[in-house]
């Protein structure tokens, strides 16, 4: 088979594999169209990646040539030959994956007649090569399907490439030489490719890519002393096969827009909407209920004891008219405080009440105008333990202290005792006697 021969097979055999993929894809999507309604994903948009299948393999052939557009190349002359690979594929998310890819083949470069150039007219490189890349989903033509069926793709990584090149220098050329020695060499590359991809099937794919492969050096391409990289193209074809379950959809030709879709009319979460819309509808109306004032007084009717109150009447918490005494029996009922009585508190605290603040008002005025000394001593009723009870009767003595010194009084003439539970002045058996218990009293020096 000469090389036109060649080249045409070749071509016929990429539209061939091209027309099916379109073809199976069209009637896959044909039939997704039809069950979009059904929803029959499980997966969820927001369930993970354990829920898809993430790994592929993949196998190509194609060719390869020294010649890269739009760049400068050894030699002139287009001249394919063979080359193939393997990978080994994650996809990471819906648009990103890294691959691991093994490249193997022929590279022949080749000057038209009557020219040379960097001193060469001819090279040979068999080489082997292995990269991880990053590979990035650029569009699609079906994004609107349930189903991804044709997706664009770059991809740019970093490998390894092992190769030996046999080259044919310009004087030996001229004089029917053969090709030179090879020589065995490792140097850095990058791959640097973009492609189309044609779901098939859901495990089988229809993998199309074009990549440049720059190598460190020119030592590729027959020229070991120009202080560059070298390049070759390697177009190729192939296969890529899911793994994993059956159950589950590989990530690559997932459609979030779908899911979104299957999630917002899944039967189950529709229903779920409605009970909740009944739950929050039983919420609000309780909630107006609590709300509802009929008489205006400011207390919901939930809680209103004295419904029907007439407008602008004042209320208490319960909703019930408070009567406010007259001003001359409001001033008969007042009973002048005596200073120095005792100090009442509640149980198990120091908090001086406001019923106390005329008592020590009057305490303090007294203590101001004559100069003299108080011993302020406090007790405690006999609940709890003794240790608690003093140090409870120390701290209200000190309430009244620092009450009388914020009033005035001068501090070093307010001395604080705390005697606990010890001489009580009432029964500690009953409840009157325990609430006059807790007190604090006076005496003067």
């Amino acid at each position: 088979m000469n090389n036109s021969t060649f080249k045409k097979t070749l071509a016929l055999s990429f539209a061939s594999l091209l027309a099916a993929g379109m073809a199976n894809a069209q009637t896959d999507t044909t039939k997704t169209m039809s069950t979009m309604s059904s929803g029959t994903s499980n997966a969820k948009i927001f369930g993970g990646i354990g829920q898809y299948n993430t790994f592929s393999i993949g196998i190509n052939a194609g060719i390869t040539d020294g010649l890269v557009p739009f760049s400068i190349n050894t030699t002139n002359k287009f001249k394919v030959d063979l080359g193939y690979g393997a990978s080994l594929r994650q996809q990471l998310s819906h648009t990103f994956s890294l691959q691991l890819d093994y490249f193997g083949g022929k590279v022949h470069g080749i000057d038209k007649a009557g020219t040379s150039k960097y001193g060469i007219t001819e090279y040979r490189t068999d080489y082997n090569a292995g990269s991880l890349s990053a590979v990035f989903n650029i569009a699609s033509v079906s994004f609107l399907h349930r189903k991804n069926s044709v997706n664009f793709y770059g991809s740019a990584g970093a490998g390894l490439d092992f190769y030996k090149t046999k080259s044919v220098t310009q004087d030996a050329a001229s004089g029917g030489g053969t090709f030179g020695p090879a020589e065995t060499t490792r140097k850095v590359f990058a791959p640097v490719g973009a492609g189309v991809k044609f779901r098939l099937s859901d495990a089988v794919a229809l993998n199309l890519g074009y990549t440049v492969n720059f190598v460190q050096g020119y030592a590729f391409s027959g020229v070991s002393t120009y202080p560059n990289f070298s390049h070759y193209s390697y177009t190729h074809g192939g296969l890529e096969f899911t793994l994993g379950s059956k159950s589950k959809q590989n990530l690559e030709w997932v459609n979030p827009v779908a899911m979104m879709y299957d999630e917002l009319y899944d039967a189950a979460l529709r229903q779920e909407v409605e009970v909740l819309k009944t739950r929050v509808g039983t919420v609000e109306g309780a909630v107006s209920d609590l709300k509802k004032d009929s008489d205006g007084d400011g207390v919901a009717d939930q809680f209103d004891k004295c419904p029907g109150t007439p407008t602008g009447t004042v209320v208490d918490g319960s909703g019930c008219a408070i009567v406010f005494p007259k001003p001359d029996t409001t001033m008969a009922m007042k009973a002048p405080a005596t200073a120095y009585s005792n100090i009442q508190f509640e149980f198990d605290s120091s908090v001086l009440r406001t019923s106390s603040y005329p008592v020590l008002d009057a305490t303090s005025a007294d203590l101001r105008s004559s100069g003299k000394k108080v011993e302020v001593d406090g007790f405690a009723s006999a609940e709890g333990t003794a240790a608690h009870n003093l140090q409870l009767s120390k701290d209200r003595a000190n309430s009244v202290k620092t009450y009388l010194v914020n009033s005035g009084v001068d501090a070093k003439k307010v001395k604080v005792k705390g005697f606990g539970e010890n001489n009580p002045i009432a029964d500690n058996s009953t409840e009157d006697g325990r609430v006059q218990n807790r007190r604090v009293q006076f005496k003067q020096k």
